[in-house]
C-alpha cells in the first residue's frame, strides 16, 4: 500500500512539474530561426566548435560551410580576454584574479545586411591566487576559461533563439 502511495505522488509530482513548464536548461529554448547557417569563425576557434555543437544538438538549424549557402552568417566582430589583478597581500604579492571575457557577435545575410543587430556579452571570474600552488592554480584558471567559454556559447544560443531577426528587403521598402 505504502508503494502504491509513493507511486501515486510522484505521479503527482511528474504532472505538476510537466504542466507548469519546466524544462531543463537548454532542453527545446535552442531552436533558431534560420534553416542554414554558417559560422565565420576559424575551424579550431573554441567557440565556433562549442557553437557547432549546440547548433547540432538543437536539430532545427544546418550549419554549411559555405557562406553562399547560408540563410544567416554568424560573424564575430570582437572577443577580448584580459586577466587583471584584483588585490594583493600586504607584501605586495597577488592574491586574486579577475578573468574578464567581453566577446562581441552580429548576425547577417548573403547581402550583408544585418538580421541580429551587434550583441556584447561581458562574464568575468574572480580566482584567488597562491604562489605555493602555481600548477593548480593554472589548471583552476584554464577551468574557469571552459567554463565561461561554455557560459558564452549559451548566451548567444539563448539570444539568437529569442531575438526575432529583421527583415531588411522589408525595412529597406519602408524607407
Amino acid at each position: 500500500m505504502r508503494s502504491l502511495l509513493s507511486l501515486f505522488l510522484a505521479l503527482i509530482l511528474a504532472a505538476t512539474l510537466t504542466g507548469c513548464g519546466f524544462h531543463l536548461r537548454g532542453a527545446g529554448s535552442s531552436n533558431l530561426p534560420y534553416k542554414t547557417m554558417h559560422i565565420a569563425l576559424p575551424d579550431t576557434a573554441d567557440v565556433n566548435i562549442w557553437l557547432q555543437r549546440y547548433i547540432n544538438a538543437s536539430g532545427s538549424t544546418e550549419i554549411v560551410t559555405d557562406p553562399k549557402a547560408a540563410e544567416a552568417i554568424f560573424q564575430q566582430l570582437g572577443d577580448s580576454r584580459q586577466k587583471t589583478i584584483l588585490s594583493v597581500n600586504a607584501q605586495g604579492r597577488v592574491r586574486e584574479f579577475r578573468l574578464q571575457l567581453n566577446y562581441t557577435f552580429r548576425v547577417v545575410n548573403q547581402q550583408g545586411q544585418v538580421l541580429v543587430a551587434p550583441n556584447e556579452i561581458n562574464l568575468s571570474r574572480d580566482i584567488s591566487f597562491d604562489d605555493s600552488n602555481i600548477l593548480a592554480k593554472d589548471l583552476e584558471e584554464n577551468l574557469l576559461w571552459r567554463d565561461m567559454n561554455s557560459d558564452l556559447v549559451n548566451q548567444i544560443m539563448r539570444r539568437l533563439s529569442i531575438i526575432k531577426p529583421k527583415n531588411p528587403d522589408t525595412e529597406e521598402n519602408a524607407e
